[in-house]
């Protein structure tokens, strides 16, 4: 493990994945109470028309697919309140609408694109000092936000209805929630890249919920897998041949796993427990 440590490389991936794991897992308690789990997917594959956009023209895609993510949920929260959709149609329409415009752009412009690769499937060891301080910005200013707007954020997850009729600026909220899981989308890529950001943003919320008791347990439980698996998979990217976006996945696959076995065998004890009792 010190061996790691020797090379800049990887001084800065272990950074990353500190950053982002501690970023997608807070944000995956959110997206997980909302039911807002097919947004990442729908965000990630969107992007894919911002970054074509950016590396036909020869602006940092980073730049380009960072606002194209951030206009993309903002307009799937406004549609679908607006139109009064669901907001899984809406997402439906836009993945395909973003998937299809970068297909075209990048098939259209002849040239050859050597970052395309790394951001479909991650690169994490490729992170330059500037990715690092691009998601530490995003990582303070969403920690900000949820810091000051739990409280309201937790009401609209639960009920939206009685939220708004609480007086919550619900509309404002929900919009700018959606804004910080576009860029939270765009940070990640760099890890895992665009075909698996998605299981960061979903997982470790929905492997905390199956065994947590509250929802400040369900957070911490979250931030805890979500930091296992980006940095465990790195470690286990380097000392084994797989790749550190499919490392990072398959380990929060399998801590899902180990907390469904664990919740099953949680509410069969409950049941032999509650049986007893009656007797």
């Amino acid at each position: 493990m010190s061996e790691m440590l020797n090379y800049d490389f990887m001084q800065r991936a272990l950074i990353a994945a500190f950053l982002v794991g501690t970023l997608c897992s807070v944000l995956s308690f959110f997206v997980v109470l909302k039911r807002l789990s097919f947004l990442g997917a729908g965000i990630s594959h969107t992007a894919l028309g911002g970054i074509a956009i950016g590396l036909v023209t020869e602006i940092d895609p980073v730049l380009t697919g960072s606002i194209f993510s951030v206009l993309t949920a903002m307009g799937v929260g406004y549609v679908s309140r607006a139109g009064k959709m669901s907001a899984d149609t809406v997402i439906g329409i836009f993945y395909a609408a973003g998937m299809a415009l970068g297909i075209a752009l990048i098939s259209a412009f002849e040239g050859y694109y050597p970052e395309l690769f790394s951001l479909l499937f991650g690169n994490i060891l490729s992170v330059s000092f500037r990715d690092l301080l691009l998601m530490g910005i995003v990582l303070l200013l969403a920690l900000a936000f949820i810091v000051l707007f739990f409280k309201e954020l937790l009401a609209i997850c639960f009920d939206e209805e009685m939220a708004e009729a609480g007086g919550l600026p619900v509309g404002p909220l929900y919009m700018v929630l959606l804004a910080v899981i576009g860029l939270t989308v765009i940070v990640s890529i760099q890890l895992v890249g665009i075909v698996l950001v998605a299981a960061l943003i979903v997982i470790p919320g929905a492997a905390a919920l199956r065994i947590s008791k509250n929802y400040r347990g369900m957070l911490a439980l979250s931030l805890f897998f979500g930091l296992v698996g980006s940095i465990g998979g790195l470690v286990l990217s380097y000392f084994y041949p797989v790749p550190p976006g499919a490392a990072i996945v398959l380990i929060l696959t399998l801590l899902f796993i180990l907390t469904l076995v664990l919740n099953f065998f949680l509410e069969k004890k409950l049941q032999r427990r509650g049986s007893f009792e009656q007797r």
